[in-house]
């Protein structure tokens, strides 16, 4: 098996070992002569340049097993780095046949040299969480499955970062410790959009002591943002309808569901660059200065998911209905624009059945007065 050159993210040991997996592999300091590693233009992502009198700095690895070879072509061939052959120089002076992973023709490199401690201040956590996902998968992705798959597991990435960060002082709840919630066993993730975690874990007791085995099933999904855009001037707000499949498999006799604007935050952006997107491409409007209302587990007994949710003041105008969403995304929406006591008057008769949309709309009527019609 002909040695890897390794110059980039996977010089990181626990990034190498969650992709390339477990094996016999053994490896040396090794020079590429000829080339330097550049970060990407507008990216702490490093790539393979060729640049007379430069010397790109790695480590070769020798014994990788056919089965690590796969693991790490499905996650490097997705994004256009191809193996190629080359000639590294080992500490010694020998030269040494190799091959490198190649970035793909044409990527624009910001011309200054990548640094491994500035990717991981960036970037290194969220990766190191994308890379958990991918290796715990079941079955295991090929190239083709983790290119389709990307943009959602960067998102649940982002997701269990901010989850990370977002501890708050308890007043009620446990101040947790740790070793608190300790995994036993777990079986993998599975799924394809969206994602099942298989885990068997145990948990502090209220009492002190520790629960016995609990084999649980967790939906992973993403963070969400949320808006709803208000008319303070026409006292209207606007809502979305649409076709949900989880009304039409619970057997709901009406599957059209009305909420607010509301969609995926993508790996990279905030929940109000989010909320930002997505007025504009599922109902046709810009809109600025969002005040935050409160984010919240939708349903904690089983999901991951996590909503923040906003407000914004926005021309609405009058009373009326028309299409939106985006066509590139099979989205089929249309929009109502209607007075707030009409919305507030359909939670009422049930014609809104959406949690979020019900808890954001009565924030709203108790918060008019900081949406003055004057402004």
């Amino acid at each position: 098996m002909t040695p890897l050159f390794i110059y980039g993210t996977l010089r990181h040991a626990p990034l190498w070992r969650l992709i390339a997996g477990e094996g016999s592999e053994r490896w040396v300091e090794a020079r590429l002569h000829g080339h330097a590693v550049d970060r990407v233009d507008g990216s702490p992502l490093p790539m393979l340049v060729v640049r007379d009198g430069a010397i790109a700095t790695g480590q070769l690895f020798y014994d990788l097993s056919p089965a690590q070879d796969a693991r790490l072509d499905t996650y490097e061939l997705p994004f256009g780095y191809l193996r190629k052959p080359v000639t590294v120089t080992l500490a010694d002076g020998s030269q040494v046949a190799a091959e490198v992973y190649a970035p793909p023709g044409g990527q624009p490199t910001s011309g200054e040299p990548f640094s491994l401690s500035d990717w991981f201040e960036a970037d290194g956590e969220v990766s190191m969480i994308a890379a958990q996902e991918i290796a715990s998968h079941s079955p295991s992705m090929g190239p083709e499955d983790l290119a389709r798959q990307w943009p959602m597991i960067r998102a649940r990435a982002h997701a269990a970062y901010r989850g990370r960060r977002s501890g708050l002082a308890a007043d009620l709840r446990t101040d947790p410790k740790p070793g608190d919630v300790e995994i036993i066993e777990e079986r993998g993730v599975y799924g394809d959009f969206f994602k099942l975690r298989d885990v068997t874990l145990r948990h502090r007791r209220f009492d002190g002591a520790m629960s016995g085995p609990l084999h649980r099933e967790g939906f992973l999904g993403t963070d969400a943002a949320l808006l709803l855009a208000y008319d303070p001037k026409a006292g209207t707000v606007l809502l979305v309808e649409q076709f949900r499949v989880g009304l039409a498999l619970r057997g709901d006799a009406n599957p059209w569901s009305l909420e607010p604007i509301a969609g995926i935050v993508d790996g990279g952006e905030t929940p109000s660059q989010a909320a930002t997107r997505e007025a504009y491409e599922e109902a046709g409007i810009m809109v600025s200065d969002l005040t935050s209302m409160f984010d919240f587990y939708p349903s904690p007994g089983a999901s991951t998911d996590h909503f923040y949710c906003f407000a914004t003041a926005a021309d609405l105008g009058a009373p009326r209905s028309y299409l939106g969403g985006l066509e590139a995304e099979a989205e089929d929406l249309r929009i109502h624009i209607v007075t707030l006591d009409h919305a507030l008057g359909l939670i009422d008769s049930r014609e809104i059945a959406v949690g979020p949309l019900i808890a954001m709309l009565y924030w709203l009527d108790r918060n008019r007065s900081r949406f003055p019609a004057s402004a």
